[in-house]
């Protein structure tokens, strides 16, 4: 008799034990009265019916879900490899629980499919060079899709992008050249404003002929700047001469200077 009393008493201590709940801030429970839904309950002490009722735990802190590597061919048919990284997390842990089996191994599928999907829709100079805007691609089509199950995808970001060894060195080739074009388009463009430089600069002078007088000083200054130099220019107006060369006898068949 008393043996069967204590038998009685552990399993009505094991039943009332089994009923008690406790979850914390970040979770919820999903409760499950006879195998159907009846209500979500939490954070806090949580009562249960024993045998009648069941509860699921649901996690609703921001979880980060790695994407592996995925082969993509770009639209111009580039093959690279690609991984990212989601950040995601329950908002309705009822829809977590009821519309999908595992909705973080469907989360994961989702994420690596869709990425092979955009991906395939740029050419790899806008995979390269747009990573944020493809990124909140990425983000809008996967909260779209696991919106019916209760989740919130906070982020998505493509971590690396890899290359085979043919295409680093291709892309290198390339760069290399646009650099060598830069240069010599800057060189032109130097050289273009320097002759547009030198023609106003000839043309200012032309007007008065005492600054181009001036322009010869100052050039001579120049030259005897160095103390080792032992030229000596001096610039002779062709005015002063002319006359005597119209007093030299001219030979035949000779044009004087005017």
């Amino acid at each position: 008799m008393f043996g069967f009393m204590g038998v009685l008493v552990v399993l009505v201590a094991f039943l009332l034990f089994s009923s008690v709940k406790v979850l914390p801030e970040y979770e919820r429970g999903v409760v499950l009265t006879l195998g159907r839904y009846t209500g979500t309950k939490g954070p806090g002490l949580i009562l249960l019916v024993p045998i009648v009722q069941r509860m699921l735990r649901v996690d609703l802190r921001i979880t980060v879900m790695d994407v592996p590597p995925q082969d993509v061919i770009s639209r111009d048919n580039v093959s690279v490899r690609v991984n990212a990284v989601v950040y995601f997390r329950v908002v309705e842990p009822d829809k977590a629980v009821l519309q999908v089996s595992d909705f973080y191994q469907a989360t994961s599928q989702l994420a690596q499919t869709r990425l092979r999907s955009v991906l395939g829709q740029h050419e790899l100079d806008e995979i390269l060079s747009q990573r944020e805007s493809i990124n909140q691609t990425l983000q809008g089509i996967l909260d779209e899709a696991t919106d019916p199950w209760g989740i919130k995808v906070a982020n998505v970001e493509i971590k690396d992008v890899d290359l085979n060894d043919t295409m680093v060195r291709a892309i290198a080739r390339q760069a290399e050249a646009e650099r060598e074009r830069r240069a010599k388009v800057i060189h032109a463009d130097g050289e273009m404003q320097a002759a547009e430089k030198l023609r106003d600069a000839a043309a200012m002078l032309s007007q008065q002929s005492q600054a181009l007088q001036l322009r010869y000083l100052q050039t001579l200054a120049d030259m005897s700047a160095n103390g080792k130099s032992s030229t000596i220019v001096f610039p002779l107006p062709l005015d002063l001469i002319k006359p005597l060369m119209e007093a030299l006898p001219q030979k035949p068949g000779t044009v004087r200077p005017e």
